[in-house]
């Protein structure tokens, strides 16, 4: 990720490094509540976000065990995103912030 709050001994900035880039909350948000996804599901969910954005977000969330991908199409090759048991777990984390902007926001 290309930025970072450098603040190894605090559990809440290595957990924004991870997630807290922008449209990767709302990449989660849109497996969570759709389960697997291609790369045009998410172009078209999230308006204005740019192909290389995504690609890099996709690729970020993956490389931090978020998310997996699987062809699901040889040829030409497709791929569509999962989401693993540990980006699951964050769960309970979107699920508070839904609830959270449905009160405050």
């Amino acid at each position: 990720m290309a930025r970072s709050y450098r603040q190894k001994s605090c559990p809440v900035a290595r957990t924004l490094d991870i997630i807290g880039e922008r449209w990767t909350i709302l990449l989660l948000r849109d497996l969570f509540l759709q389960g697997a996804r291609r790369f045009q599901d998410f172009q078209e969910s999230l308006a204005g976000v740019a192909p290389n954005t995504l690609s890099a977000r996709l690729k970020a969330m993956e490389e931090h065990g978020l998310i997996s991908r699987r062809v699901y199409s040889d040829h030409p090759p497709r791929l569509e995103y999962h989401l693993t048991d540990k980006g699951k777990s964050l769960g309970p984390v979107l699920k508070a912030l839904r609830e959270w902007g449905q009160r405050h926001a």
